[in-house]
């Protein structure tokens, strides 16, 4: 049976990884691709697993809105969200074992093994930390040889950073080199890269340190794999491009009278059932959903105004665009040069709903990358859209991805979807013989 480690870098864009001499991990000489687009974690995981585009795997974004309930869903880890056939599915009816660690959207997936983060939040805040794992002894085998617990903090939020990289790397290393647990086929993520390219940007000296970070991760996740014969594929999901601000598509649209607003002991939150239209923010794209199609002209009118708004793609401009989905908003706003997408509302902080200075993935109708930082008291996070230094979602010549493999895929590799691709036929072709 073939035996093949696949990793998936956060932020490894071919320009930054050359800049930071990552250009060949393990002996794996890195090359550019052309990353999928919208380039967005759960949007690139769904596109790289089912070798298919936006139209058939349908995650639009790391969000998605339920136009039935009126409301957002962000982060959600049902395997089910993501539709279509797998890239191993083949593989697995032959008889091969597969592993997911750490990929997004992996609860009920049809793996043998599966790691994710699974807090359990308390009535009155906090949580208690836990793994999802499958099989129910998985996370502790994995936990007892490595030494110490996967923490949640250093995953997401104002304490995340390179030490929720290095435990998948260790739990990664740790797996394959255990004949009893090994699978054929491993999917894992490391997220190194991801925190401090956001905070500081792409050239900042933190970035830097993060790139020498994950370069000995792959280091070690690739060494344990080559000790144990295995093939390896490695890819970047997206490049992160400098920024310097934020467009705040909400805020307009509630000056405008779209975005119902309700005050609530003076904090402003939002009234989806009443609004009339509403963006949900997502790095540099955001989708607009208008409750009443003879007014998305209007809509998008007041949108092609807002600062630090680039595009705005209606239905016909978005299927030529390839976001041809109907979870996609009825709009698509893309961020100007430098700047990325804020789902904001409000313009006083004082007015700002309670969740907006917590790490509140699911609350919040939009990603917020200022959950990075800390605010005041330190306590809270930060609300200053001004602070974040890095952002993704766009694809382009000077966006391509670096991936690299010890197989030959010869030259049907120029997108992060033909490399998809090329692994579903390595792993079905001659699968059992």
């Amino acid at each position: 049976m073939k035996k093949l480690l696949i990793i998936q870098v956060a932020a490894l864009g071919d320009q930054f990884a050359r800049a930071n001499d990552i250009v060949e991990p393990g002996g794996i000489k890195l090359s550019p691709a052309d990353g999928m687009w919208p380039a967005l974690t759960c949007s690139v995981q769904a596109g790289f697993r089912t070798g298919s585009d936006l139209g058939a795997h349908a995650m639009p974004g790391n969000g998605y809105f339920d136009r039935d309930l009126r409301k957002t869903y962000f982060w959600e880890q049902s395997a089910s969200l993501v539709r279509g056939a797998r890239i191993w599915d083949e593989f697995s009816k032959a008889g091969g074992s597969t592993a997911m660690l750490f990929w997004q959207q992996s609860l009920g997936e049809r793996a043998d093994m599966v790691l994710s983060p699974q807090p359990i939040h308390k009535h009155h805040g906090g949580m208690i930390e836990n793994t999802y794992s499958k099989p129910g002894d998985l996370y502790q085998r994995l936990r007892a040889e490595i030494g110490s617990d996967f923490k949640l903090k250093h995953y997401w939020g104002p304490m995340a950073s390179i030490k929720s990289s290095a435990w998948i790397a260790d739990a990664t290393a740790a797996m394959l080199s255990d004949r009893s647990l090994c699978p054929d086929l491993c999917m894992t993520y490391l997220p190194a890269l991801d925190y401090d390219l956001q905070r500081d940007g792409p050239d900042s000296a933190k970035a830097r340190a993060a790139a020498k970070a994950v370069s000995s991760q792959l280091e070690k996740v690739i060494g344990a794999a080559l000790e144990n014969g295995m093939e390896v594929v490695i890819f970047g999901d997206y490049a992160i491009a400098p920024v310097d601000g934020a467009a705040a598509p909400n805020v307009h649209l509630a000056q405008e009278g779209f975005l119902k607003l309700t005050r609530i002991r003076g904090m402003l939150y939002p009234d989806l059932h009443e609004s009339r239209a509403f963006c949900m923010a997502d790095h540099e794209i955001g989708h607009v959903y208008v409750k009443d199609e003879a007014e998305i002209e209007s809509v998008r009118r007041v949108l092609a105004c807002a600062p630090g708004v680039g595009e705005v793609l209606d239905r016909a401009t978005q299927a030529e665009a390839g976001l041809d989905c109907e979870r996609s908003g009825d709009l698509v706003v893309v961020a100007a040069e430098k700047k990325w997408i804020a789902y904001h509302w409000w313009t006083q902080k004082s007015e700002a709903p309670e969740y907006a200075a917590h790490v509140d993935i699911h609350n919040k109708p939009g990603y917020d990358p200022c959950e990075l930082f800390f605010g005041w008291p330190p306590v809270k996070t930060g609300m200053d859209t001004d602070r974040v230094r890095g952002s993704h979602g766009k694809t382009g010549a000077d966006r391509k991805v670096a991936f690299g493999s010890t197989i030959d895929f010869g030259s049907k590799t120029g997108s992060l979807l033909d490399l998809s691709r090329a692994v579903k036929t390595w792993l079905s072709d001659g699968v059992g013989i």
